[in-house]
């Protein structure tokens, strides 16, 4: 016969406890920040190598349309931006060295859409969901402005409905799906690799940032 002694109890009832401090304090780690920085897949190709950093999902917000496809947001009309949500634990990494990162990971003097990718929702923003993220995003990009010595465009705006973009997206940068391009089929991995050194991103940002761009390779 199974006895349950007041002690047992007590010891049951500490380990309950234990446990849901522990989800608890993992739970409000995670943070979510957002930003628009050109082409999605390149963003969450570079936040997704920093050390903090669990996860980045590629998708649209910052418009008006409802459930807006990839074919519509780059037509134009929507508003929307290609963005990305970064999931991070903000006791590894914090809001400011995202902001630091991000600033110098893109042209933030450009307001016509990043590298050869033009039009509105190819434009750098950062999204802020509260007073304390903008504040620390109006500080990081006054730093900038100021280490870069050149007027920065980019927005910082009140964060609406982050989209998540469709499935093909979602990590493009390391996918081997084999996907039929200009030169031929290729995986996406491979894919994207071309792209990026077509469209020239990181020679562009070494040339703006220097020794001070965190990705650019």
């Amino acid at each position: 016969m199974f006895v349950t002694t007041p002690k047992a109890l007590l010891l049951g009832a500490l380990m309950v406890l234990g446990l849901a401090a522990q989800t608890g304090t993992a739970d409000a780690a995670q943070k979510k920040a957002y930003f628009a920085g050109g082409c999605f897949w390149c963003v969450e190709s570079d936040f997704e190598s920093l050390a903090g950093v669990s996860e980045v999902v590629s998708g649209y917000t910052g418009g008006k349309t409802k459930n807006p496809t990839y074919k519509q947001v780059t037509k134009g009309g929507t508003g929307h931006y290609e963005a990305v949500e970064i999931r991070y634990n903000d006791s590894q990494v914090t809001y400011d060295q995202l902001l630091f990162n991000f600033f110098r990971s893109v042209d933030p003097t450009d307001a016509g859409g990043q590298f050869c990718d033009r039009g509105n929702s190819y434009r750098t923003a950062v999204f802020v969901t509260n007073a304390q993220e903008r504040a620390a995003a109006e500080a990081a990009k006054a730093r900038a402005q100021k280490d870069l010595g050149r007027k920065i465009v980019t927005p910082i705006l009140n964060a609406g409905r982050f989209y998540k973009a469709e499935a093909y997206h979602q990590d493009y940068y390391k996918s081997g799906e084999i996907v039929l391009t200009r030169r031929g089929p290729k995986s996406k991995a491979n894919a994207y690799k071309f792209y990026r050194k077509a469209c020239k991103r990181d020679q562009k940002i070494r040339q703006l940032w220097g020794s001070a761009a965190p990705f650019a390779s």
